[in-house]
């Protein structure tokens, strides 16, 4: 059975993975709405600007977590993820977390055929594996490690497909693969770690869902599309 669910892993990747940036070139905007403890809290939206053979994606994030009417946690954050074909060759991003300041400047060196890094919590180069952690993007599936969209940090991790199932979401049914996406080294603290369920649309490989638990249970839903 292992044997099985391991065979249809690859086949959904390599099947996904033909796809790249062209498979989002249809798309002009993904809306996501994000939940703790089952009430709204904020959003996190992706626009899509397609010219030629370049695709900017940009991502919007705010959410506020309240107690007792007064702000205990807050987020805003915006990144832009630049691609040449399908390759990525830029990303910045700025991140207000409680009034702390975090970012990541990265850059594709051609020549050198790496990433250089600039962020809040790594400075250097990486590997052009990796993929920035946006949920939009169905490749961070069929990575090793990730770049967080948030300070640039590296992440080594592991991708486990679960299963397909059906999932009801504002007024809409939706087939997905359900997956877990986990650090490599799970004994990082909670909140240095990645520990993630994530859904996408088993049709057309479209975000449809991420939960996780970390000060509570959170979760990302897709809203709409255009």
């Amino acid at each position: 059975m292992k044997k099985f669910i391991v065979i249809l892993f690859f086949i959904l990747f390599s099947s996904i993975s033909m796809a790249n940036m062209a498979h989002y070139n249809k798309y002009n905007k993904i809306e996501m709405e994000i939940f703790r403890n089952g009430e709204l809290i904020g959003y996190n939206y992706y626009f899509f600007t397609k010219k030629g053979n370049k695709t900017t994606v940009t991502n919007q994030v705010n959410f506020s977590v309240k107690l007792l009417g007064t702000t205990i946690f807050q987020v805003e954050g915006y990144g832009e993820e630049k691609y040449l074909n399908d390759q990525l060759i830029s990303y910045v991003s700025k991140t207000l977390q409680n009034n702390k300041k975090k970012f990541v400047k990265l850059v594709f060196d051609k020549k050198k055929n790496i990433f250089n890094i600039n962020g809040s919590s790594y400075n250097g180069e990486a590997s052009i594996n990796n993929v920035i952690g946006n949920w939009w993007n169905h490749k961070v599936l069929q990575s090793d490690s990730q770049i967080s969209p948030i300070s640039g940090s590296i992440k080594e991790q592991v991708v486990t497909l679960i299963g397909n199932e059906k999932i009801n979401q504002y007024g809409k049914t939706y087939v997905v693969d359900h997956f877990t996406l986990k650090s490599k080294d799970m004994s990082l603290p909670k909140d240095k770690r990645l520990d993630f369920d994530i859904w996408y649309d088993q049709e057309n490989s479209r975000i449809i869902r991420v939960t996780y638990s970390r000060m509570g249970d959170w979760e990302y839903r897709l809203k709409n599309f255009e």
